[in-house]
């Protein structure tokens, strides 16, 4: 086992594979060939005498012996990037934290927090950037976040089955909201009956997979008829807007909705619960992470809606 000839390339491709789930990805975030990648794991696997990450069908996570690596490699790219930094004139990593956040806490919830930070903890620096749940958690493993904002849904799993299990703390707990279009006949009442939701258009997300049935209200008994997909919750909002049809949404979305939108909840049907989570490696976190998580609690609380 030789480390002397590992390159601080060899450790940032390391750290995007792990963080982005497949060799694929990794290269399109670094801007790298697939082989390109693959040599560099191969370089490093071979100075470590060991299997960094276990292929698999669904992409690759990390060993044991690569958690090893990872959690070294993550001190050594974290003060290179603190040396960065500094000769920038930027914080030091000293006041410097890096959240995660899924799309829909981005709207509201996150620049609120970042807000209020800035006013009660103006050295705090916070670098931030939008994920999926499961990209996030693998972030955080990576060593390349500190914070993240997770979603779950019954049966309210954690987001890997990784060890050590995430800390996770629950900010947030609410059902699913329908966003319809205020000409829309659902939108006439105060909530929809689920039994009103067969035969809808739908807009949905643009992912492929099940995933792609973000947006459509779960558990139809039939297939859905997804007319739009997009990416972008406020695109999709604005497809509502439009008359396009209709799709669901974190209630924290309602005060983001635009003009011709009515967010409303379903009943009739089992409550379709959602929870916000902040997670965070179980190691005692520094005292930035610990400001920016308590302006995260406390915007949590004030988009959450009166009973």
């Amino acid at each position: 086992m030789d480390f002397t000839d590992v390159s601080l390339t060899a450790l940032r491709v390391l750290r995007a594979v792990a963080e982005q789930g497949t060799f694929t990805a990794a290269a399109a975030s670094l801007g790298y060939t697939q082989s390109a990648v693959s040599r560099q794991i191969a370089s490093i696997e071979r100075s470590a005498g060991a299997e960094l990450l276990e292929r698999r069908r669904d992409g690759v996570r990390l060993t044991p012996a690569g958690r090893v690596v990872m959690r070294r490699a993550t001190v050594v790219l974290d003060e290179i990037d603190a040396a960065a930094r500094e000769l920038s004139g930027l914080p030091g990593p000293g006041g410097t934290v890096r959240l995660g956040w899924l799309p829909s806490a981005g709207t509201t919830m996150v620049p609120n927090a970042l807000a209020a930070l800035r006013r009660s903890d103006p050295h705090v620096h916070v670098i931030s950037r939008e994920g999926t749940t499961p990209a996030l958690a693998r972030a955080l493993r990576a060593g390349s976040i500190d914070l993240a904002l997770l979603a779950s849904a019954p049966p309210f799993r954690a987001p890997d089955d990784e060890s050590p299990a995430l800390a996770l703390e629950t900010l947030t707990e609410r059902a699913l909201c329908l966003a319809v279009p205020t000409a829309h006949p659902l939108a006439r009442g105060d909530f929809v009956d689920v039994a009103d939701l067969h035969g809808q258009q739908w807009i949905a997300g643009s992912a492929t997979g099940a995933d792609r049935l973000l947006g459509v209200w779960p558990g139809l008994d039939e297939r859905p008829e997804i007319v739009h997909t997009a990416r972008d919750w406020l695109a999709k909002l604005h497809l509502v807007a439009a008359g396009c049809g209709l799709t669901t949404v974190p209630p924290a979305l309602a005060a983001a909705a635009p003009p011709g939108v009515r967010v409303l909840p379903v009943r009739g049907g089992p409550q379709e619960q959602r929870r916000l989570l902040l997670a965070r490696l179980p190691h005692p976190p520094a005292e930035p992470v610990v400001r920016l998580a308590a302006a995260l609690r406390a915007a949590a609380l004030d988009t959450t809606p009166d009973p």
